[in-house]
């Protein structure tokens, strides 16, 4: 498999940050790690080795990114307004700085002219930061596959809000978006994927996307699919690595 490390300065978030890059062409994904995590629980994880296939066959190109959630979400007992506003920074270094270096670097290649766009991928708090990326960004992301997440901020905030808990839970802001807001249209076009078990650990991850759906449903949001999967499936890898090769043919279907 055809790999690029890069560790490069960020202006957003004042660092160096890392990132790694698998395979050589295809449908950009931006991966983002669960809970904690780094840029190299991609491959640490194995779940380089379930679009192993894809990636060598240049159907697709996986960019693994850093999370700062020990800052931000992870981070209880410090300023719940600093914790949110350096989370916007790192919400920012993805858009601003990891978006535009994706561009880059597939424009020096010369296998991606900037394409449709790009897809988010997560699993559990990794999943809530990929769906938020996707509403929030539209004109950015155009697919994304979200496997046992949360989609508002009351795990890592409980009852603190502001605007800043409000833009970053999809289940309020989808709430509230106007019917002729132009990333309706965006959601229309692209493909959405919001999954969850059933089983061991999933339980906060199912009300989640329960309540989700019900906002999707409700105020008819196009072009997501919310789908529960069955009792036996649990909060763990074995069951993201099915449900990624499940979903993954349709999210990658430009004709569907």
């Amino acid at each position: 498999m055809y790999t690029e490390y890069y560790n490069e300065y960020s202006q957003e978030l004042d660092r160096t940050m890392e990132f790694k890059v698998y395979g050589h062409a295809g449908k950009p994904i931006l991966y983002i790690p669960c809970q904690d995590g780094r840029f190299f629980d991609f491959e640490n994880f194995h779940m380089s080795d379930v679009l192993a296939d894809r990636i060598d066959r240049g159907e697709i190109q996986v960019f693994s990114v850093d999370t700062i959630d020990k800052e931000t979400m992870s981070n209880f007992g410090a300023d719940n307004r600093w914790r949110l506003e350096q989370h916007e920074r790192w919400f920012r270094y993805l858009t601003e700085e990891i978006v535009p270096a994706i561009h880059e670097i597939n424009d020096r290649r010369g296998v991606w002219n900037a394409g449709p766009g790009i897809m988010t991928f997560g699993c559990s708090m990794g999943a809530m930061h990929a769906a938020n990326l996707y509403f929030r960004r539209p004109d950015l992301f155009d697919r994304n596959l979200s496997l046992s997440g949360l989609y508002d901020t009351k795990y890592s905030f409980g009852d603190y809000h502001d605007d800043l808990t409000y833009n970053n839970s999809p289940i309020e802001y989808l709430d509230h978006m106007p019917d002729d807001h132009p990333w309706r249209e965006r959601y229309r076009n692209g493909k959405c994927v919001i999954c969850v078990g059933q089983g061991a650990w999933e339980d906060e991850m199912r009300d989640g996307t329960s309540r989700l759906s019900e906002v999707i449903n409700r105020r008819h949001i196009d072009g997501v699919w919310v789908d529960f999967w069955g009792y036996d499936v649990n909060h763990d890898w074995p069951w993201w690595y099915k449900q990624t090769e499940y979903f993954m043919p349709w999210l990658l279907d430009e004709n569907e």
